[in-house]
């Protein structure tokens, strides 16, 4: 990153979209201000280059403006330089008035920015009930409102378990009306969940970040030993919606990924490496009504 006349580093923000480069971006950023010095973290964010920023690159940007500041650093935001619509969406979704600047959210297309440095499970079930899945952007039941709104509040409480993360989770969505598709990212800047499986299950050779993230995820199986009961990330109730649903589910974390959509559920290597882990969520918003097996007139079908 160049610096100014007063030795403030810039940080450029570029274009955040919602394709594998640009996450890429995010990740490249993050190792680059890791291995800055606490001393040399006093940073400006330019927008200047920044033509779109997804809810992804909102939740990113957030939590690693925190990360800076734990450090002892200092993060100005040259909101000047942010084009009227992102400045926009920056104030509608809590972001900016997050980061100091007097403009207040409101209700919109926008799923709040939060950070949550401690687990509260009242306020973040609220917020994926009402912010997120109870707009009516997706035509869910109750009962499936809810009991996807609690498998995503497993993830929320896995992160704040095992990630060992100082600074707690991050989360942004959008609702893209003009392409019909709702979207939700929690992150956390821990350690990252094939770490901590490998630190539970050491192996020769070690485990992948693939094969570490199937075993997280497979339903009763955790690295948490001081409780009785295994709960374990089961992805199966996520997996069957964005599949019926044609949405998708990926996760990044370490070197690995999880993909799951209509095609079914990928565990991959060799991704970026990012230390942390980064959730997105995206459902398709269409004219379908999903409901659970045990609400439809016909058991047979799980959603309609």
């Amino acid at each position: 990153m160049p610096s100014n006349s007063s030795g403030k580093l810039i940080l450029y923000v570029e274009a955040i979209e919602d394709c594998p480069h640009h996450i890429a971006r995010l990740f490249r950023l993050h190792q680059e201000i890791q291995q800055l010095p606490d001393t040399a973290l006093d940073i400006l964010v330019d927008f200047n280059y920044c033509t779109f920023l997804n809810h992804l690159g909102v939740a990113f940007l957030g939590g690693l403006a925190c990360a800076i500041q734990a450090r002892g650093g200092r993060i100005t935001f040259a909101w000047e330089t942010l084009a009227k619509k992102i400045y926009t969406n920056l104030g509608q979704n809590g972001f900016l008035s997050s980061f100091g600047c007097q403009r207040y959210p409101w209700d919109g297309n926008s799923i709040p920015y939060r950070s949550d440095l401690h687990h509260d499970s009242g306020t973040i079930g609220d917020y994926l009930s009402d912010k997120w899945l109870g707009k009516g952007w997706v035509n869910i039941s109750p009962g499936l409102q809810a009991a996807i709104a609690g498998k995503v509040s497993e993830i929320y409480l896995n992160a704040f378990e095992h990630s060992q993360s100082p600074i707690g989770v991050f989360s942004c969505g959008q609702h893209y009306h003009r392409i019909g598709a709702l979207h939700l990212t929690v992150v956390d800047f821990g350690i990252g969940i094939p770490t901590g499986v490998r630190s539970f299950l050491p192996s020769d050779p070690p485990l992948s970040a693939a094969e570490a993230l199937k075993w997280a995820f497979q339903a009763g199986t955790t690295t948490k030993q001081d409780e009785g009961v295994s709960r374990g990330l089961g992805l199966n109730l996520l997996q069957e919606f964005v599949i019926q649903n044609q949405g998708n589910l990926r996760i990044f974390s370490n070197d690995g990924c999880v993909s799951i959509d209509h095609t079914g559920i990928r565990y991959e290597n060799g991704y970026t490496n990012f230390t942390g882990t980064l959730v997105d969520i995206a459902f398709r918003c269409d004219e379908s009504y999903y409901c659970l097996a045990s609400e439809a007139s016909d058991p047979s079908r799980p959603w309609f």
